[in-house]
């Protein structure tokens, strides 16, 4: 348990803020921590397989590396892949290129799925 106290202005008055942590997130519940922050560089769709499955991937970009993961509906653990699916950064690229169209993100994050893609020797679909 940790007390962290800090100093914030409110209405040009200096308060001090006192916050109490209960525990910091473990490996485990590491993800869902980041994901309730609301980290900015997080990206989730959804598909259906071939068989019919529902898939739900998730791409994230932290320290200028972006990992991807994915799981089938009813499974309880996530598949992470080091050499993600040529389908998966193409649909990755089309999530991106919609938020940076709408200013929510940088095109060097585009770029740098785009290079992934070609890395794989997969085409850059014009958008």
């Amino acid at each position: 348990m940790l007390r962290l106290q800090i100093k914030i202005r409110i209405k040009n008055k200096m308060k001090k803020v006192s916050a109490l942590i209960l525990s910091t997130p473990t490996f485990e519940n590491h993800e869902t921590a980041l994901l309730k922050m609301g980290t900015r560089n997080t990206h989730v769709w959804k598909n259906t397989t071939e068989e019919g499955e529902k898939r739900e991937v998730r791409a994230e970009k932290f320290g200028g590396r972006w990992r991807i993961q994915a799981q089938l509906r009813g499974e309880d653990t996530w598949t992470y892949y080091d050499a993600p699916l040529l389908d998966d950064l193409i649909e990755l690229r089309r999530v991106l290129w919609n938020k940076y169209q709408r200013k929510h993100l940088a095109f060097e994050d585009v770029a740098a799925v785009d290079k992934m893609i070609q890395d794989q020797g997969g085409t850059v679909p014009e958008m």
